[in-house]
């Protein structure tokens, strides 16, 4: 599956980036988006994935999100993955066919979001989705209950079992949904994503084809190794890798998503831009506290 000297295989690390924002607007910061498509296929991922849940979609108009899609797949030089959710079915497909137009590889689509909808009108939205779209893509479905409605288990195998979609993304940090989603793949082919950095390595050592990885829009390095560490049956290396990943973890999980990963993208030299809302002083103080941190901890991690 490709398009243009793209090829898109649903394996391996994807980054989930940070969409840098110009300080005072609702645009996206494009130059410095462009600039991060670079930094990211350096760091050795296998793909990028735009508008997710760390690229803060739900900032941006749809024009804006279409815009820095279509500047950001022309730069892209791997393959890239575009988050269309939208509280809506026909916003959903409008950003979906213009991923497609701007040159996405495929396609992350959660369930409508900010109201709850139960399991019946999620699986309608999916089928209904798929009918108008078609197969020009591949489309992955995309679990994430923190931010939406949760696709139960039971929903997830019968919209797979269409055979419509390419796989699913489950950002739940659930051991036990995802166990049930390894059992599901052992029955029937479909790509499966960890999406949540605290079980990437466990996911992958139990067969998961991947990991799409927020973390890795700031240190596409350590999962890029401790997914290639994985797949050499370097143990040593991917605990190695997994160890340095789960400090870094800790250390964002005292900020909102996404800022303490927007403020290790800028120390790492990019553009990220400025939280989307003001921080409590408590917390910019220990954002102040991650540099320096981050700095000790780069030089011993990344090199």
């Amino acid at each position: 599956m490709g398009r243009g000297n793209r090829t898109l295989k649903l394996s391996g690390v994807f980054a989930a980036a940070v969409t840098p924002n110009r300080a005072g607007t609702l645009e996206a910061d494009h130059s410095a988006l462009l600039e991060l498509m670079d930094f990211l296929a350096d760091g050795g991922v296998d793909g990028i994935c735009l508008m997710g849940s760390t690229g803060e979609f739900v900032n941006y108009s749809s024009d804006e999100r279409q815009r820095a899609v279509h500047l950001a797949s022309k730069r892209s030089r791997v393959p890239v993955v575009v988050g269309v959710a939208h509280s809506s079915l026909t916003g959903a497909l409008r950003l979906a066919g213009e991923a497609i137009a701007s040159g996405a590889d495929g396609l992350l689509l959660m369930p409508p979001y900010f109201f709850p909808y139960r399991q019946p009108e999620i699986e309608a939205f999916y089928r209904a989705f798929m009918a108008e779209l078609g197969t020009a893509v591949p489309v992955l479905l995309y679990n994430i209950p923190q931010f939406t409605s949760q696709i139960h288990i039971e929903t997830a195998q019968r919209l797979l079992d269409t055979g419509l979609f390419a796989g699913i993304k489950d950002s739940s940090g659930d051991w036990n949904y995802f166990e049930q989603l390894l059992a599901l793949r052992r029955e029937r082919e479909f790509a499966l994503f960890a999406g949540n950095d605290r079980i990437a390595l466990q996911a992958l050592r139990a067969g998961a084809d991947g990991v799409l990885s927020g973390c890795a829009s700031a240190i596409p390095e350590i999962l890029s190794r401790l997914y290639r560490t994985h797949v050499a049956g370097d143990c040593e290396g991917a605990d190695s890798a997994h160890g340095s990943l789960m400090e870094f973890v800790e250390q964002i999980e005292q900020f909102p998503v996404p800022v303490g990963i927007k403020r290790a993208v800028q120390l790492r030299g990019q553009k990220s831009g400025v939280p989307s809302v003001p921080l409590g002083p408590e917390t910019q103080i220990a954002l102040d506290r991650f540099e320096p941190w981050f700095r000790e901890w780069a030089s011993r991690s990344i090199g």
